[in-house]
């Protein structure tokens, strides 16, 4: 089986500022990404799918290959991770390259454990999965949360206002680092999610979103605290 990782790497970040490639503690954000890829052993290829001649720049000194520029229309901000992947992949075929299995891994996840990252391969090919990713379970109850409309206060599900908070279904979300996927499926199916898409959970310090500046700081903090002897 032929695998390709794809690190989708635009240069438009807006919220951070050149973000893809902003030193986190001593080096690029985006060669964790690349760094993590390339030594695990697993791909054919390692690409980065970018608009931005700097980045490009980065990522091949880093060892992933640029073959090809992002296009214009998925470039912009409404350019959604299905459209690049669906890009990058008939990009190839149409060069009669050919891959079984993908991985999109986010440029901004230096958080990722190399462990978590095999085992969500090996459960899409032992389990016959058509996507994998990791997710992170929710620290209090959604079924508790509450709106706010004209300065009152109410429940989104007040049926669930006497249940205990341990008696309350667990609920998860993207963690947003990495899918595991079978090419021929998602481009079937425009979506990375299917009817047959199963997750590991992860623990929350090894996943945070980097939206702003603390957020940054944090991921930070935690990187060490993963990597502290």
């Amino acid at each position: 089986m032929k695998k390709i990782a794809i690190i989708p790497a635009r240069g438009g970040s807006k919220r951070i500022p050149r973000k893809n490639i902003k030193h986190f503690l001593d080096k690029p954000i985006l060669s964790y990404a690349i760094d993590l890829a390339i030594n695990s052993g697993y791909f054919d290829e390692v690409m980065v799918s970018t608009d931005d001649e700097e980045i490009a720049e980065i990522a091949r000194k880093y060892g992933a290959m640029v073959p090809f520029y992002r296009s214009e229309l998925n470039s912009t901000d409404y350019a959604t991770t299905f459209d690049v992947l669906k890009e990058v992949i008939e990009r190839y075929e149409k060069d009669n390259i050919f891959f079984d299995i993908g991985c999109c891994i986010y440029p901004c996840t230096p958080l990722i454990q190399k462990e978590t990252f095999s085992k969500i391969y090996n459960k899409l090919v032992n389990n016959d999965f058509d996507s994998v990713f990791p997710v992170v379970r929710y620290s209090t109850p959604i079924q508790r949360a509450l709106r706010l409309q004209e300065d009152l206060i109410s429940m989104m599900s007040p049926e669930f206002i006497h249940t205990r908070s341990q008696d309350l279904e667990p609920a998860f979300f993207d963690s947003g680092q990495f899918y595991w996927f079978k090419t021929k499926i998602i481009k079937s199916t425009n979506s990375l999610w299917t009817n047959n898409t199963s997750c590991i959970e992860i623990d929350e310090m090894q996943a945070q979103d980097i939206d702003n500046e603390i957020d940054w700081k944090l991921a930070e903090i935690k990187y060490k605290m993963l990597n502290s002897d």
